[in-house]
């Protein structure tokens, strides 16, 4: 899927646990980390919004989009 998910790195940047995300964001731990692997297919507004309050960061600092490769 060319959307990539760079959670990991903002909370890297941001010093804050998976645990103590997991919890601002009022998710599970085991939720959160469907998103950080980006196996999720789909990502709730309301989610992403306190994500971003949590890390004090856009959504595009967490999401990417690339184009996709061609195998050749």
């Amino acid at each position: 899927m060319p959307i990539i998910v760079n959670l990991d790195v903002m909370m890297a940047k941001r010093k804050i646990s998976s645990n103590d995300l997991a919890e601002r964001v009022g998710i599970t731990p085991a939720n959160l980390s469907v998103l950080k692997t980006g196996k999720a297919k789909a990502v709730r507004f309301s989610t992403l919004d306190k994500i971003c309050e949590a890390l004090d960061c856009q959504p595009g600092d967490i999401l990417e989009w690339r184009l996709p490769e061609e195998d050749d």
